[in-house]
Order: structure tokens, then sequence, then C-alpha cells
């Protein structure tokens, strides 16, 4: 039955969104390689911190199979519905859709009628989503004001071109391909949009072939991974621009626009350059100096964060030969009112925090050391016990206060920069009223049986999950 009324997690604004419930749970993706019995699954984590669970996993849904390599998951609808032009403001955020890039299939998860015990409802069944799209390994999920959208890394046969279909988010039928021009756009990662722009930028990573056994030196060091990003008519589906940030620049990976849609920004994070292992930041914009047409999306360089120099002896076999340990950033995200960024540096084990009220001259405002190849530091409620992985996975809750991070990226590559293996974790952060950050001394899950967590979603949404039509 349809609702009457908008779901009440749905915000026209984000700032109302931020003024929201605190979530009280988080849902997790947990990775299982199934060699030794073990399945995927959701877990439901206590986010409470009046609760006597607080901090620990109270709920999971195992799912059929192991080794789907559970990626990006996102919700079946969220505040894009308010939007003038969905098609169904009265949609419900209650599903979420979790896409295995291993194996294609998407699993779709009911968190209601009592969100600690969701329930797998359907599993579209990877031949089905490659015969009707095309497309192959499935990444990442965002709800949309006319459906919900995914991008896939590649074709069935492993190779290009990547890019975006759609789902039903009332029956999640697979739609089919969303593009209908795609120009010179060959690599597909990540995907975002300016509403207020009817604009979609979308990223580059690699081929299915090109990343499933792990970093191919040979592809790296040609420059032939992703560096370009790709802006798109929404309406028309057509590519109207590439915007190469420079072959040495690979690996253009996690998209995070500015929620606020009068602001035509976002920032990309590139994982290594060729030139000196350093991660960087762009901004991506649209310049409108020149005069009163549409403007020129543009992008620049604002954050360059340096490799640290290293014993050979403690780095992995693909980095001794550098003598020193990459930042490997992997993800990024922006709080929900605009002004941080968070920047999970995975080889360096170290998330920062950067003002971006200028989005074009960020400030380092704080910074975490947890986990990393070299350092392996370790969290305070186990001051012993060093840590393996880094933050990776990052998410924000609406009103820009605690900040969650879990430390597997991506199962072949977990193996080649954390050969002794990932033990999986999730940790959570507090942030200061003015920024800094601060590790929470109660919250350090760790998991059992070899599972290894990803992407986490935070109840009624998070500052990754939601796009607004008003300021």
């Amino acid at each position: 039955m349809k609702r009457m009324l908008p779901d009440p997690t749905f915000y026209p604004s984000p700032a109302l969104a931020a003024e929201a419930p605190a979530e009280g749970l988080a849902y997790v993706a947990l990775l299982a390689s199934g060699e030794n019995g073990k399945t995927d699954a959701l877990g439901v984590v206590d986010t409470d911190p009046t609760s006597a669970s607080y901090g620990r996993l109270v709920g999971q849904v195992d799912f059929p199979h192991g080794g789907n390599e559970l990626h990006h998951f996102g919700w079946n609808a969220c505040s894009s519905h308010l939007c003038p032009w969905a098609p169904n403001a009265h949609a419900e955020r209650r599903y979420l859709v979790v896409p295995g890039t291993s194996s294609s299939r998407i699993h779709v998860v009911d968190t209601k009628p009592d969100p600690r015990n969701p329930t797998l409802v359907k599993v579209i069944e990877g031949d089905e989503v490659m015969a009707k799209t095309g497309y192959a390994a499935p990444h990442t999920v965002h709800c949309g004001p006319d459906g919900i959208y995914l991008n896939a890394l590649g074709a069935p046969d492993g190779n290009g071109p990547g890019g975006i279909f759609m789902l039903d988010h009332d029956t999640f039928e697979v739609k089919g391909k969303w593009e209908h021009d795609r120009g010179p756009q060959h690599l597909a990662y990540d995907f975002a949009w300016h509403l207020g722009q009817d604009t979609i930028v979308t990223s580059e990573w690699g081929t299915p072939n090109m990343v499933k056994d792990g970093v191919n030196p040979e592809l790296l060091l040609g420059g032939k991974y992703g560096h370009s990003l790709h802006v798109w008519d929404m309406k028309k589906r057509r590519h109207l621009k590439e915007i190469d940030l420079g072959a040495e620049q690979q690996m253009a990976l996690e998209l995070r626009p500015a929620h606020n849609p009068t602001r035509a920004y976002g920032f990309v994070g590139v994982v290594i350059s060729l030139k000196d292992l350093s991660s960087s930041i762009f901004l991506w914009y649209l310049d409108r100096r020149n005069g009163d047409g549409p403007g020129e999306w543009k992008a620049k360089k604002v954050i360059t964060i340096p490799a640290e120099p290293a014993d050979p002896a403690d780095l992995p076999p693909l980095l001794k030969g550098f003598e020193a340990v990459p930042p490997l950033v992997t993800d990024i995200n922006l709080s929900v009112d605009d002004r941080f960024l968070y920047v999970s540096c995975w080889g360096t084990g170290e998330l920062r925090q950067y003002d971006v009220s200028d989005p074009f001259n960020p400030v380092l405002a704080g910074s975490v050391r947890l986990g990393g190849i070299v350092r392996r530091t370790a969290h305070p409620r186990m001051p012993a016990t060093p840590l393996n992985g880094g933050p990776q996975m990052v998410e924000v809750s609406r009103d820009g206060r605690r900040v969650y991070v879990t430390n597997s990226l991506y199962s072949p590559w977990d193996a080649q920069f954390y050969p002794d293996g990932i033990r999986g974790w999730l940790a959570k952060l507090d942030v200061g009223r003015t920024g800094g950050l601060a590790l929470d001394h109660r919250f350090l899950l760790e998991f059992e049986d070899g599972l290894r967590p990803h992407q986490v979603r935070l109840q009624g949404g998070d500052a990754s999950s939601d796009s607004f039509c008003f300021s």
C-alpha cells in the first residue's frame, strides 16, 4: 500500500536532514570468501550510545553465497523523491539494494518491520543483470528521483565499456542500460549528480579484467587505469565532456557532490600518482566566469597527500622497491552541510578531515591514525593490539557529528597490500562542533569468521545516500 504522506526520513533540504534524529543502527556489508563455508551477509550494528548493546552486532541476514564481493549498496528510495519531477513522492526508504561486483548478483533486503532483523526478499541473478543491461560487475547504488541507479565496471566478458543501469524502485525490475550516447567513455567506477544542473558526473577505475586479480603493475605504470571524469546530460542521457586529470593520476574513484543543489561542484579522490606515489583530491566545478551561458565543467587539484618513507622490510612485495607507503586514498565523504571533507588513507592508516568551506582552498582540520600497512596503529579500546587494514569506507551521520570507518577494500587488493590478511573492524569517530576528530574509545567492532566489512549505511539516511532538490 502506498503511503499517504512522504516518508519522514525524506528531507527537503540538507539543513532539515541535519536536524533529524540520530541514527540508531548501522547496516554493514560483510564479505566472505566462501572457502570456509561462510556466506556474505548484511550486518546490523547498534549505534545508540545509551544502549546496552552499543557498538555490537545485533542482527545479521546471511546471503545464499559467499564470494559476491559486496560493494556500495544503497536505499531503494531517499530524499530525491521529494523533487518536483519525481514520479513517486510516496515511496518508502525501506529496502537496501546490495550489489555483488564479482557475481553480478543484486540482493534486496527489507529492513522492516524489525530494523534489527532484516530479511533477504529478492536475489537478481547475475545472468539476468547481464542479459538485460549488457553490463557486469555492479558496484555502486544511488536512489534517484526516477528509480534506482547502479553503475557497473564492465561488460559480461570482463572488458569494457562499463556504465550505468537502472532498477524500478518498487518492483526492482531491471530496466536496462541508462546511456543513450556514451561518447568516448569506456572505463567506469562511481557516479554522482547535480540535480539542479541536470548533470551526472562519472569516474573511472578499470574493467573487471583489469581489477579482479589485484593491481596490475604493467597497467599501473603504463597509466592505463582510469584518470578522467565524464560529464553527462542527465535527462538526455548523453555524454557532454571528458575531463582528463592526467595519465599519472591513476584510479579516479569516489565522487562526492555538494549537497546544496545550488552549488555546482564536488570532489573526487585519486588513489595514486605515478610521479611520487602521492594521493590527491580534485575539485570539479562549473565555471560560469565567461558570461551568461551554461558554463564549462572543469577540474582542479586542491589537495595532495604525500607518500611516507618506509623500510622495505615492512612493505608488501608490490611496494618494496619504492621504499615508501602511499596514502592510497580509497574513499572520501562530504558532510551534509558541505563543510568537512573526510579522506581515508587506507595505505598509511589515516583518516583526514578538511574544512572545505572554500572548496578551492581546503584546510586540514583534523586527523586520526588507525591501522596502516606499516604503522598498524592500535585503537584506544585495545591499545596493545596492532590493527591491520586502515580507514577505508567512510560514512558520515546526517548531522555531521559521527563518522564510521571500515577496513576492507576489495578482496584481491586486500591480499596485495595486507598480505597477512584483513581482520575486519568497524570504528567510530566523534566530530567537534568546530572540527577535529576523536576516536570513540567504546566503539571498535571486530568481525569474526573471516568476515570483512565494507560499505556502511545508516538508519534513516547518511551523508552519501541522499541528494536534495532544495537548499
